[in-house]
């Protein structure tokens, strides 16, 4: 019976199948390919799951806003002819959905984005903790299926007729509570199967996820938006229901799940040892007959580390206050440039709601582009606090060209759009993974501690304190006008560059004396990088 247990929490079903069917294991590789495909998969479909609101938000509450009691600029022959506005306008009145198509209405989805992340911040905090106590795979599929089922109960108020706010919000709350056991756990799995030596470009490729979810999440609602927008979330939530039974039957949490052996001192002594961690994991004692020759040794056999502790490991402060304001910009962008498309004219039309939402889309595409060149360019220069600093910064006037010009045509607001999603998620992507994965194994921790989870969720959870801060400030903001909206977006950037001034002055300073202290023509030996933050040798 034990037995049984033990296989439960380690070694996936799924794998077991295959290897019975296949008569022998796969190779480190292929686990780690495997590994990848499936986080991938699992964290798109949490992104996949959010996006429905911002989607229907311009359906719920149809009436363009006015800045100022005026029409929705520019009007006029050269652009929007007022007449074409007002017969618009009259053709929109007594639609939406209550209670989100009164005079509030824009508050009240703003609020809605509010509790969502709200206890999705708060949630994550306890979720990181968990997350290094309990069976990662376990733990990812309940919070999957969970998210799935609330996601979808918030989309049954179309077909059930709804009219209620408190059952919108309680609903949003709840898959907000689900929703934070995703991150923590996908980046702790990361972190447990892939070393430093890469971990900036791998983890800037898979983190791709975000934006593929966001994307596939905005098509996905906006596709069968025209069956009712009730349809726009419950198939995101079909989808990462779906992904938990995948997650559940394929994913190894940590190599020993698995069969091999993953020697954590390296973690302590890589300063002498020339390899990283990648080094350290072999193939334990082959199975035979179904059943192992050496004890299974797998997630749940590791201890993890306190909240105070976690905190105290250099870096994590300073860079999880970064991704304060770093999400603050993001989310913005995530939860209301679909609203803001549709409200804008571009090239002197106002778009619908769908391609608007499909519009959107490429926001996330420069991301993806974002999250690889700067997972490169952190690894290429060893120096993770500079790359993002640098691409906060770039976000400021990337911003002001979006709004300036982004009103021009449809293929500047596109490019211009890509621009600023590449410099936006930038440094968010990179904070998110590859710098929580390199302070959660720091070398500060001592022997088999594990803090992969605690300390993604704690730079993570307050970057999601900002997240949702940032659309909760946009919804009473874009009633005023949304020159306000991206001032705010700009200034949130800027505090966001200056949060990791410190750690840019140390990283310099450490390449500085480093390059003085080599002779010339000589290679460094297998020292340490960054001492004060994310020094391990890679």
């Amino acid at each position: 019976m034990s037995r049984g247990f033990e296989a439960m929490r380690g070694t996936p079903p799924g794998i077991l199948v295959i290897r019975s069917i296949r008569g022998k294991d796969w190779s480190l590789t292929t686990y780690r390919y495997v590994v990848l495909l499936v986080t991938f998969i699992a964290y798109a479909c949490y992104h996949a799951s959010r996006k429905p609101s911002s989607i229907v938000k311009s359906v719920l509450d149809p009436e363009p806003r006015m800045d100022n009691g005026l029409l929705p600029w520019p009007i006029g022959e050269l652009f929007v002819k007022r007449e074409h506005v007002a017969s618009e306008m009259s053709g929109l009145k007594n639609r939406g959905w209550a209670p989100f198509n009164g005079p509030d209405g824009t508050s009240k989805l703003g609020e809605i984005d509010v509790a969502f992340l709200a206890c999705y911040s708060v949630g994550m905090y306890v979720a990181g903790h968990l997350g290094d106590s309990l069976d990662l795979r376990l733990f990812l599929t309940t919070g999957m299926l969970g998210s799935g089922i609330f996601v979808g109960l918030f989309g049954m108020g179309y077909f059930w007729n709804i009219h209620r706010f408190w059952f919108y919000l309680v609903m949003q709350m709840v898959a907000g509570l689900f929703q934070a056991t995703g991150w923590p756990s996908v980046v702790a799995v990361i972190g447990n199967w892939f070393g430093k030596r890469k971990r900036g470009l791998i983890m800037g490729v898979w983190n791709a996820h975000t934006s593929v979810g966001n994307i596939s999440g905005s098509l996905l609602a906006a596709c069968v938006l025209d069956y009712g927008w009730g349809w726009s979330f419950i198939v995101p939530g079909a989808f990462i229901f779906l992904g938990g039974i995948m997650v559940y039957l394929y994913l190894a949490a940590y190599p020993e799940d698995v069969g091999f052996n993953c020697s954590q001192s390296s973690a302590v002594n890589e300063e002498t040892v020339p390899n990283d961690e990648e080094a350290q994991i072999t193939k334990a004692d082959p199975v035979e007959d179904g059943k192992r020759t050496a004890p299974h040794v797998g997630s749940m056999s590791r201890k993890s580390i306190g909240l105070v502790e976690a905190f105290l490991i250099p870096g994590v402060i300073p860079f999880a206050l970064c991704l304060f304001f770093s999400k603050l910009v993001a989310y913005t962008f995530l939860y209301w440039l679909p609203f803001y498309l549709s409200q804008t004219a571009i090239g002197g039309e106002y778009v619908s709601v769908k391609s608007a939402g499909n519009l959107s889309t490429l926001f996330d595409v420069g991301g993806i582009f974002g999250g690889i060149l700067a997972g490169y360019i952190s690894d290429k220069l060893r120096a993770r606090a500079t790359t993002a600093a640098s691409f906060m910064y770039a976000a400021i006037p990337s911003m002001v060209l979006y709004r300036t010009y982004g009103n021009i045509s449809k293929t500047v607001n596109i490019v211009l759009m890509m621009l600023a999603g590449l410099f936006v998620n930038g440094p968010y992507a990179l904070i998110t993974t590859a710098v929580s994965a390199d302070l959660g194994t720091h070398k500060s921790l001592r022997g088999d501690a594990r803090a992969l989870a605690t300390v993604t969720a704690i730079i993570d959870g307050t970057g999601s304190v900002g997240a949702a801060l940032g659309p909760l400030l946009t919804g009473f903001l874009s009633t005023k006008g949304w020159d306000a909206v991206f001032l705010m977006l700009m200034l949130g950037a800027l505090v966001a560059g200056l949060l990791l001034i410190r750690l840019v002055i140390d990283e310099l300073i450490e390449k500085t004396s480093k390059q003085k202290s080599i002779p010339t023509g000589q290679h460094p030996p297998g020292a340490s990088a960054s001492q004060p933050l994310l020094g391990d040798r890679t």
